[in-house]
């Protein structure tokens, strides 16, 4: 996939006409896989610009926390020594933020179109326990069943607690374990407590059972918005 660099609207020669070329194309290709029905990398990436558009333009100083894994200290420097010299350019500083105003609208609508995919795959999922959870749900299993629900994947989960701007977050970290075909034999239940069996390490999981009709990619879409979407459920259920 076509990416941009975390300063692409102010790297090299700043002119308007340049950059938003950069931009569509960036952008077609974004939209491509949405067509698709292809959400992560791509709408992370989006959102990821977008708010460094944002930052910048309101002198924000590209909060290192709030991009942790994508900024380096050096790139933050980078930025706030790139901020500082083009604002002393009036000239450069209007073309600047017509390629920032520009921008940002036409990743807003690509945003938005991201955003309508995963609402929809969100709301056709089906979340529910697996037999008894246990007070510490922390970690556990969640199966993943789409379209006719034939096959499941297993997947290990870890929840863990981070804080952003004063605020507690949960994340999620996923090991794919294993693809079960789903019949009279292998029950939800069945493939739990083979699980529990066979990974000595986990004796009293939390389990759920992720459904749904869609056949959306899964990698790309449906794993990814089903993560999400198991945190939610969790942290409400807590």
């Amino acid at each position: 996939m076509k990416t941009l660099s975390e300063t692409w609207f102010a790297d090299g020669y700043i002119d308007f006409e340049l950059k938003k070329y950069t931009l569509l194309a960036y952008l077609q290709e974004v939209n491509k896989y949405f067509d698709a029905n292809r959400l992560y990398p791509q709408l992370a990436d989006i959102i990821f610009h977008y708010n460094n558009l944002v930052a910048f333009r309101e002198n924000k100083k590209y909060l290192q926390e709030q991009f942790p894994k994508k900024l380096t200290g050096i790139q933050l420097e980078k930025l706030q020594v790139l901020y500082e010299q083009i604002i002393e350019d009036d000239e450069m500083m209007q073309e600047l933020e017509d390629i920032i105003n520009y921008s940002t609208g036409e990743m807003k609508t690509a945003i938005s179109n991201g955003t309508e995919i995963y609402e929809f795959v969100e709301n056709k999922l089906t979340i529910f326990p697996v037999g008894l959870i246990p007070l510490d749900v922390r970690q556990g299993y969640f199966f993943l069943s789409e379209g006719t629900h034939r096959n499941t994947r297993v997947y290990q989960y870890r929840l863990s607690i981070f804080e952003k701007h004063d605020e507690k977050y949960r994340a999620i970290k996923t090991d794919y374990i294993d693809q079960w075909e789903r019949n009279i034999v292998n029950t939800y239940e069945n493939i739990k407590a083979e699980l529990i069996r066979n990974k000595r390490d986990l004796p009293n999981p939390a389990v759920y059972s992720i459904e749904t009709e869609l056949t959306f990619p899964v990698d790309e879409t449906l794993l990814p918005v089903a993560k999400r979407s198991l945190v939610r459920y969790i942290s409400t259920a807590a």
